[in-house]
C-alpha cells in the first residue's frame, strides 16, 4: 500500500492540474467572449452626438481622433463622441479652422448643409454662416475636395479659396488674398486689407451677430483698410470706419443701417 501511495498522489495531482487548467480555460473563454461582446456592442451602438456652440468668443475643441478645431464667434460644431464609420464626419454652422489628424483610411468630412469638404489630413478654414450668400473654404496646408449637391466638385491646393454661391449653386475657386488675414479671428483680430464695405459689413455681422444693411448701393464697393484687435466693440469699429469711409450709421434695433453722408460726395 505504501508503495502505491506516490503513484496515487501523482495521479491526484495530475487530475487537479487538469481540472485547474479547464477552469482557467473556461474563465479565459468567458473573458474573451465578454470582450468580444463589449466590442461588438460598442461597434453596433450608435455614437452619441456632441454639440459645441460659441457666442461672443472663440473656442478650441479636440475631436476623438486628435483633430483640433478652432471655432469662431457664433458658431456650432456637431460631432460624434467616437468615430466608428469609414468617414470621420462633422457638421458646421458658422466658421472654424481645422487642423485634421492624418488618417488615409478614414477621410474627414465637414458638412455645411450645401457643401461637403473632404480631407485626409490638412489645415483649412470653412466659413458657412447661415445669413451669408456664400460658403467659403480656404486651404492652408495639404489638399481638400469640395463637393456640392449637383455633383460639382473641385480640389484646392494651399493658398486657394473655394466659394459656393447658395443662390446660383455655382462653385468656383481663386487665389486666396492674404490667407493669414482669413484666420486673424483666431487671435481675436479683424483685418480689413483694402476690401469692400459690403465684405466688411458681412464679417462684422457674423462677428457680432447683428444684421447690417447698406442702404446706398454706391457705398458697397467703397474699399477700406483697418486692423482691430481683440476686445474692441462693434461701436468702436464702426465709428473708426465711419470716419474713414465718410458714411453715416443709423441704428434701429436689431439692425444697423449704413447710409451715405449727405455732406460728402458719393464714392
Amino acid at each position: 500500500m505504501e508503495a502505491t501511495r506516490p503513484l496515487l498522489e501523482k495521479r491526484i495531482a495530475a487530475r487537479r492540474r487538469t481540472r485547474l487548467l479547464r477552469m482557467v480555460s473556461a474563465a479565459a473563454a468567458v473573458v474573451v467572449l465578454c470582450v468580444l461582446g463589449w466590442n461588438t456592442y460598442l461597434y453596433m451602438a450608435p455614437a452619441d452626438m456632441i454639440i459645441v456652440s460659441t457666442l461672443a468668443e472663440t473656442k478650441v475643441v479636440q475631436l476623438p481622433d486628435g483633430t483640433e478645431v478652432t471655432l469662431n464667434r457664433y458658431t456650432s460644431l456637431t460631432y460624434p463622441d467616437r468615430f466608428k464609420d469609414r468617414n470621420r464626419q462633422v457638421s458646421l454652422t458658422g466658421e472654424a479652422y481645422f487642423a485634421v489628424t492624418k488618417d488615409k483610411n478614414h477621410p474627414f468630412i465637414v458638412q455645411t448643409g450645401a457643401v461637403d469638404v473632404r480631407v485626409l489630413g490638412t489645415e483649412f478654414n470653412v466659413e458657412a454662416y447661415p445669413r451669408d450668400e456664400q460658403i467659403r473654404t480656404t486651404l492652408f496646408e495639404g489638399s481638400v475636395a469640395i463637393d456640392t449637391p449637383g455633383d460639382n466638385s473641385l480640389v484646392l491646393v494651399p493658398g486657394e479659396l473655394a466659394v459656393y454661391n447658395k443662390a446660383s449653386k455655382l462653385l468656383s475657386k481663386s487665389a486666396a488674398p492674404k490667407t493669414n488675414d482669413e484666420i486673424a479671428w483666431r487671435d481675436g483680430a479683424l483685418i480689413f486689407s483694402h476690401i469692400s464695405l459690403k465684405e466688411i459689413s458681412r464679417q462684422l455681422s457674423n462677428a457680432f451677430n447683428v444684421e447690417i444693411v447698406i442702404e446706398d448701393q454706391q457705398l458697397e464697393e467703397h474699399r477700406l483698410t483697418g486692423r482691430f484687435i481683440h476686445g474692441e466693440t462693434l461701436d468702436t469699429i464702426l465709428s473708426l470706419l465711419q470716419d474713414a469711409g465718410k458714411f453715416e450709421i443709423k441704428r434701429e434695433n436689431p439692425t444697423l443701417y449704413i447710409l451715405s453722408n449727405p455732406k460728402e460726395p458719393n464714392v
